[in-house]
């Protein structure tokens, strides 16, 4: 298992960018609900065990590291790109516009920013896409714990709101539950429909509609 380091945070704050953010997003690949974007400007002593990839960690691991990231943050913010434009505009656009607003909502501006694989411009200051990122550098893993966090909050929320999607287990990525769950039910307010699991099925249920 790789561990975070801090080795791109410190190599810009010597070329005297004292405030670093680290950004990544998360739900680019799930069938229903937004893409939710972090950005996380830790301190230069920051010592939280165990923040590493959000993916690599159970659900209860990072609910805790939330609350000890945010609190102990010089600065967080996120930003939520609903399911809506996503179908409107194109999940690559999602991507960027994520990552940009929640770059831009920090209460303190950072000076250079690291983001997770994906390239974009924060006014003129120095931004640096990382692949893998969220594994190797311990600013953006972080933000990818705020990210994950802030979503599958959501998603839960969204399990009261659209019943018997199975939104608070699978999250909205496609599983076999949420394929079966959407071939039963129809696609709903949240599901993108400009998805491919998701356009077949709307199809379907739009041709069961129509009369011969």
């Amino acid at each position: 298992m790789v561990v975070p380091h801090t080795k791109e945070e410190q190599a810009l704050r010597q070329a005297g960018h004292r405030h670093v953010a680290g950004a990544d997003e998360v739900g680019k690949g799930a069938w229903a609900g937004p893409l939710v974007a972090a950005a996380v400007i830790l301190p230069t002593e920051f010592a939280v065990a165990g923040v590493r990839d959000s993916k690599q960690l159970s659900p209860r691991q990072r609910q805790a590291l939330f609350v000890r990231i945010t609190k102990r943050a010089v600065s967080w913010a996120v930003h939520v790109v609903p399911n809506s434009v996503i179908d409107r505009r194109g999940i690559k656009h999602a991507n960027v516009q994520a990552l940009q607003q929640a770059l831009r909502k920090l209460h303190i501006q950072p000076d250079a920013a690291l983001v997770d694989a994906i390239r974009v411009k924060h006014g003129k200051k120095p931004v640096k896409a990382i692949i893998k990122g969220d594994e190797k550098v311990l600013s953006i893993a972080a933000a990818s714990i705020v990210a994950k966090v802030v979503r599958d909050t959501l998603m839960s929320g969204f399990e009261r709101q659209y019943p018997g999607y199975g939104f608070a287990r699978h999250k909205g990525y496609g599983t076999a539950e949420h394929e079966l769950r959407l071939k039963d039910l129809g696609p709903s307010d949240i599901h993108r429909k400009s998805f491919a699991p998701v356009k077949r099925v709307g199809k379907k249920q739009t041709s069961r509609k129509v009369k011969p």
